[in-house]
């Protein structure tokens, strides 16, 4: 209320931001409010500095280079500043629409800057898939198969899940930025050698540590489940996928800097071709203890589920550890090699 009347502000922005004929007086009005101002003044104070300034340095460029010339032309008078402020940016242009913006223009793409990251879109895209097809798969046999208490205790344990694997996923970004300083070095010496050893080792702890945090997060479930329910059956289900749930984030750290670490290196066929084989693998286990479980050969929970996730988690930190291994020592003894050609050179 404003002296004792009602003001409509989404009809006074309407008014001021459209065409309608109501609001032409009403942007009249705006339009030299804005205009009086003293913002308004000192854009048009700072735009007239500028300008005097450019016609001051133009004037002495000109009055320099008149002297070997037999006439002098006439100076250009500056323009008069407008009373709307400078814009930048898209803003700047007026004819500027939501189709010109969105379109794609080659004046903006570099080709060379595309051709570097065009290696990383397979591998990566196959990592993504790869890791969403078995969260796919647990939900799909949870829902399909499961009963409704444990369908509800999965979706609490999922919950916490999400909410506790950001925490490392952001270390195998922080290996992708650190490692190629190290493995792209032109020095292929023991130094290299050993730094990239160093630098791997240390990814190694910081995993080992975040999943000991992760862990301890995950032991205090117990604590915490009857603030996302009270029925009893659900809970005593969710105390039963703990285990799993906690094997898993126990070794996602060393996971996430594995990984990380390989992409660090490029070894970009390796990880595309472990994350095909998980991508039929791991729902394929999946849809098996679904079959198992309407078949009546095993009585199956989420506990069962997180289980079978967690070792899928195991599988993933032997793989990636065996490579880093692996790659180290092709590097150690590509270092030998190197070190005995030129001392038979000598």
């Amino acid at each position: 209320h404003l002296n004792g009347s009602v003001v409509d502000v989404t009809q006074g922005i309407m008014e001021l931001t459209g065409n309608s004929q109501a609001g032409r007086s009403r942007r009249k009005e705006f339009g030299n409010f804005l205009a009086s101002s003293k913002l308004s003044k000192r854009i048009r104070r700072t735009s007239s500095r500028s300008s005097s300034d450019n016609l001051r340095s133009t004037t002495h460029d000109s009055s320099t280079d008149s002297t070997t010339q037999s006439s002098i032309r006439p100076e250009r008078q500056p323009s008069p500043p407008t009373s709307s402020p400078p814009t930048k940016g898209f803003l700047s242009n007026g004819k500027l629409t939501l189709r010109k913006y969105l379109s794609f223009s080659n004046r903006h793409f570099d080709r060379t800057k595309a051709r570097e990251f065009l290696p990383f879109v397979v591998p990566v895209t196959t990592t993504s898939v790869g890791r969403i097809s078995g969260y796919i798969a647990m939900s799909h046999v949870a829902s399909s198969t499961l009963g409704t208490h444990d369908m509800a205790a999965h979706q609490i344990v999922f919950s916490i899940f999400c909410c506790l694997t950001p925490f490392v996923d952001a270390l195998s970004q922080v290996a992708q930025s650190f490692v190629p300083a190290v493995f792209e070095t032109k020095e292929r010496g023991d130094e290299r050698a050993a730094a990239l050893r160093r630098t791997i080792g240390n990814f190694r702890k910081v995993g080992v540590g975040f999943g000991g945090v992760l862990l301890g997060l995950t032991a205090c479930i117990p604590l915490i489940g009857r603030y996302f329910t009270t029925d009893s059956i659900v809970l005593d289900r969710v105390n039963g996928a703990i285990p799993g749930l906690g094997l898993f984030l126990l070794l996602h750290g060393l996971v996430c800097a594995g990984e990380g670490t390989l992409l660090g290196q490029k070894d970009l066929k390796f990880l595309r071709n472990m994350y095909a084989i998980f991508f039929f693998t791991v729902p394929a286990y999946m849809l098996r203890l679904k079959h198992r479980a309407l078949t009546g050969a095993q009585t199956v929970g989420i506990g069962t589920m997180w289980s079978a996730f967690s070792v899928y988690n195991l599988i993933r930190t032997l793989v990636w550890n065996l490579r880093l291994a692996q790659l180290q020592r092709r590097t150690e003894r590509g270092v030998s090699v190197q070190e005995e050609e030129e001392q038979d050179g000598r």
